[in-house]
Order: structure tokens, then sequence, then C-alpha cells
């Protein structure tokens, strides 16, 4: 297998995009707007030469890679030749369903169709295709080219061969992957997005500020990040659709998102990406300044 094809060129779609074409295979990345493929380009390159200055790898490695990856708007187009279509596109079904059956329809019969969805069901996906044994879900974390994890999981008719294919493939990514069972959530998900909006409750009821809970979790746990400060850089109307993906899964009040993250994504405050969350990015994308909000 030489030839990906990924769907999306937002921060997920150029991290995946970036880590296959390091690797050495030839990458189609295919986004319907080109100044987001413009964009994800330059993004690229960006953290290439971050790469080269930190000496993990050479000039010419950063050439290569770059010269691996060829951007398309049209889909059709960019899946022709692909083995493998790694979809990194909005956490939205309807918008996975319909990228799914101009997929089956797109590609070679032969080729594997994957998701990199956090939370949506993948038999549900791969439903909509005339394929489903070889549709599966690739959850790549992020940053993706530094993220060691890829949880692989299978749909209900997901084959054997297709994911031990891509259990080896990930392996030849330098990655470490996790084989689970389609829940919604998966594992990752279902564990962190429950803690996360418990945190954020945490903060909605009053028992301490942002950055003390934050700070619990750093010093107490051991997480690189404290959980308001990790939403903050998964951005808050992801963890708004997964919490949403979850509860309407398992139909449990367990899952259901906490108000305060609920009205933060509807005026707009979703974290880094829009500039402000419950941390102000807008001096710095790092963690220093506490949101007006949540200032005592």
């Amino acid at each position: 297998m030489k030839n990906v094809a990924v769907i999306g060129a937002g921060t997920m779609g150029n991290g995946i995009a970036h880590t296959f074409a390091q690797s050495g295979f030839k990458v189609q990345l295919i986004d319907v707007n080109i100044d987001a493929l413009n964009k994800s380009i330059k993004t690229i390159a960006t953290n290439l030469d971050r790469m080269v200055a930190k000496e993990k790898i050479t000039e010419q490695q950063k050439t290569d890679t770059l010269h691996n990856i060829t951007p398309f708007t049209n889909l059709k187009e960019g899946v022709k030749t692909a083995e493998l279509v790694v979809e990194a596109a909005t956490e939205n079904l309807d918008l996975k369903l319909k990228i799914f059956k101009e997929l089956d329809d797109a590609c070679s019969e032969q080729t594997i169709l994957a998701t990199n969805t956090s939370s949506i069901s993948i038999t549900q996906i791969a439903a909509a295709t005339s394929r489903p044994e070889k549709v599966i879900g690739m959850h790549f974390m992020n940053p993706v080219p530094i993220m060691k994890l890829v949880e692989i999981i299978r749909g209900y008719n997901t084959s054997d061969i297709i994911t031990n294919t891509i259990m080896e493939l990930s392996k030849s990514l330098g990655k470490d992957p996790v084989e689970v069972n389609d829940y919604p959530g998966f594992v990752a998900n279902r564990i962190l997005m429950p803690m996360i909006n418990e945190s954020i409750e945490t903060l909605f009821n009053g028992v301490a500020g942002v950055v003390e809970i934050d700070t619990v979790m750093k010093l107490g746990m051991a997480h690189p990040m404290g959980p308001l400060q990790l939403a903050d850089f998964i951005g808050l109307d992801v963890c708004l659709s997964i919490l949403n993906v979850m509860h309407d899964g398992f139909k449990n009040p367990k899952y259901a998102p906490c108000p305060l993250l609920v009205n933060m994504v509807r005026a707009g405050k979703l974290g880094v990406k829009s500039g402000e969350g419950f941390y102000d990015y807008s001096e710095s994308r790092k963690a220093e300044k506490i949101s007006k909000q949540f200032l005592k």
C-alpha cells in the first residue's frame, strides 16, 4: 500500500496527511475549500520546519514529505488511485454518511475506507456503503505527527483481514494501534469526555476556579495538562458533539453535557481555535490567561 487519500484539510486532516507523507506514502489531500488546502499545506511545512530545527528530520526529509502530498478539491479525482481513504471531516453524522456514499461509488472495490471519527458509530457509517467489511475506524490523536496512539475501531461487519491490515499499517507509521469495539465514544472519549464534563460541572457549581481545577489534575494525577485546558485544545464544540453522541447512544444521563459547556459553544467560545474558552488565547496559544468570565 502506497497511495492514501485524506478527506478534510483541517487540524486532524493535515496531521494525518503529514504523518503518512513523512512515512513515504503518496497522499492525496482532499477538501472542497482551496483556501483550507493551502492553509493545510502551509501548516504542514511549518511543522516540518520545527522538526528540522529540532534535528528530528533532515531538510531532505522535509522536502520529500511535501512532495508526497498532492492537494485536490475534487473527491472523485483525489481518490482515483487510493488504496486507503482516511476521512477526517467535521464530526457530523450526516456529512460523514454523505462522504462515505460518495467514496463507495468513486473508489475501487479493493479500497479500504477509514474514518477518523472520535465517537460516531463505525457500523452506522459502514452501512452507507456496499463494502461494510472494508470500513474501519482510525482515530488518531492530536497532534497527529507526535501522538503515538491510534484507536482502531472495528465495525460490526469489519473483517479480520482489514483490521489486521490497518493495525500493521499503523505500526508502519510509528504508531501504537489499539483495537477496540464499536460503542459510542470508543475507549478514549468514553473515559476522557465524562472527566472533562465533570470538570466543567465542578467549575459551574463553584467548587473551584479554572486554574485550581487544572492544577489539581496536573499535580495530583500527573496529567500533562488540566482537563479545562485540554477541552480548549480539543475544541469545546467537539467536546459537546462527542458528549451528545454518547448521551444519545447510551441514553444515560451521566453523559449529558454541562449547561455551561452548551452555553459556551452557543456563544462561540470554543477554546484555542476561537481565541477564547476557559482561557484567553488572544495574546498566546498557551493557557496562561484565564477567560475574563471566570475571573473571581
